[in-house]
């Protein structure tokens, strides 16, 4: 993730606001407490993979931590970044997205390849995300990366769902705020 060219950065958050937000945070996928604020969340599996009891899991889906397959149904674990506009750099949001066959395949024969020059694919949002309407089913579209970064998701031009207008004007301190609040990482005002 890059800071926007050009992009004016105000103030970080103020203090009252910081008072109510937790000043370190347990990472999910590591376990290691860190410092600071979290600045991604991300889920481990699409949510039709995740409501399968754990038990019988692993015999209906193949998964691994980029990749899932239910069935015919085919998921790649994207980025979809939402700019800071009074901070640098971007929260992210790991999203799994389903993706057509072909283009999973595809995605899976450029996995250790540089695979950005690829034209963009289209999918749909498999997670329903917190502090949003609906996700579940948003189209998005998805550009593959080099061999070392997940394939990025973007809100499609003219979408009318308000992750398209986070991700095209970014967001500031106090929606931050609220997103850390609906993923559970500080409390309400």
């Amino acid at each position: 993730t890059r800071r926007p060219s050009g992009r004016a950065y105000r103030a970080p958050l103020n203090s009252s606001v910081r008072a109510r937000m937790k000043s370190s945070f347990v990472c999910p996928t590591c376990g290691d407490t860190h410092d600071g604020l979290p600045t991604d969340h991300g889920w481990k599996l699409p949510d039709v993979v995740w409501t399968i009891p754990e038990d019988e899991r692993s015999n209906k889906a193949k998964f691994n931590s980029d990749l899932c397959q239910l069935g015919n149904r085919f998921f790649i674990r994207c980025l979809l970044a939402l700019p800071f506009n009074e901070q640098p750099d971007c929260y992210g949001w790991g999203i799994w997205v389903e993706v057509p066959e072909l283009d999973f395949r595809r995605y899976v024969e450029l996995y250790d390849k540089d695979g950005s020059g690829e034209p963009v694919v289209l999918g749909t949002i498999a997670n329903v995300m917190p502090g949003y309407p609906p996700t579940l089913g948003v189209p998005v579209t998805v550009q593959f990366q080099g061999s070392t970064s997940r394939p990025t998701a973007h809100m499609p031009v003219g979408s009318k769902h308000p992750l398209a207008a986070e991700q095209s004007t970014g967001i500031d301190n106090q929606r931050y705020h609220e997103i850390l609040v609906a993923i559970g990482s500080a409390s309400r005002p």
